[in-house]
């Protein structure tokens, strides 16, 4: 039979602790719920980037976390999040030939954006009277990657020049439509994202909740003319996880 060397013995040696060890200490997990984003105007604002409200969306994740001590740990993520905004009502629409600058009509209108985020956050934990209950909060940066970008309109409604809607210039017409806007976005983004949570343990397993959001720093319009707007999503989810057991 053919031997090791013992340096190789001792590789694997040192492989198999180091895997022996974080085992213990590395803890797998999903987790989804519902996020409610909005865009916020930056900068200067004009008729176009301003007016957004809230918008329903989902959040989903999986993460893996790493217990550095029983009161810190580290929790990387991939999240998939959905975000933008809408405007309901009279509302400003580029004008195809200027001037003016703008025109206005009677719509519904939403922005769709979805995101695949990468969070790597820091994650304070305390145990509650009895070790079954602990009570978390979690923050640190994110990278995020667009993956899709729609303008959804709908609605009927003349053109008008002012923003009161007071001088028409044309008969009704539809706003139907859904414009694919990705090429008008920066396809990545950095922010910063917190959660705080409430979590039941019981063995390996892990059931929690949690509430939060995220914040993205930078703007996602390529361009100036359609103004400038940040983007992020306030969070409720629901989770499970498991630690790793030898």
């Amino acid at each position: 039979m053919k031997r090791l060397p013992l340096i190789d013995l001792a590789t694997y040696s040192l492989l198999f602790l180091c895997f022996d060890c974080c085992s213990q200490n590395f803890t797998v997990g999903l987790r989804g719920g519902i996020s409610i984003p909005n865009l916020t105007a930056a900068g200067t604002e004009n008729p176009i980037n301003s007016g957004y409200k809230s918008r329903l969306g989902s959040d989903l994740g999986i993460f893996g976390e790493y217990k550095v001590s029983e009161l810190l740990s580290v929790q990387a993520m991939a999240e998939y999040s959905e975000q933008g905004g809408k405007k309901n009502g009279l509302q400003a629409i580029t004008n195809p030939q200027p001037p003016p600058q703008y025109l206005y009509g009677t719509f519904n209108s939403e922005a769709k954006l979805n995101y695949f985020m990468v969070p790597i956050l820091a994650k304070f934990g305390w145990n509650l009277k009895t070790s079954r209950f602990r009570i978390y909060v979690s923050g640190g940066p994110f990278v995020s990657f667009l993956l899709s970008a729609k303008q959804v309109t709908s609605g009927q409604s003349p053109l008008y020049l002012d923003p009161a809607g007071l001088q028409p210039i044309s008969p009704t017409q539809s706003f139907d439509g859904t414009q694919d806007i990705k090429s008008q976005l920066n396809s990545t983004n950095f922010g910063v994202e917190g959660n705080v949570g409430l979590m039941y343990r019981k063995g390996p397993n892990n059931f929690f909740i949690e509430g939060g959001g995220n914040y993205g720093l930078l703007n996602i319009q390529k361009g100036t003319e359609n103004g400038k707007n940040n983007t992020g999503a306030a969070t409720l989810v629901v989770g499970y996880s498991r630690a790793i057991q030898k």
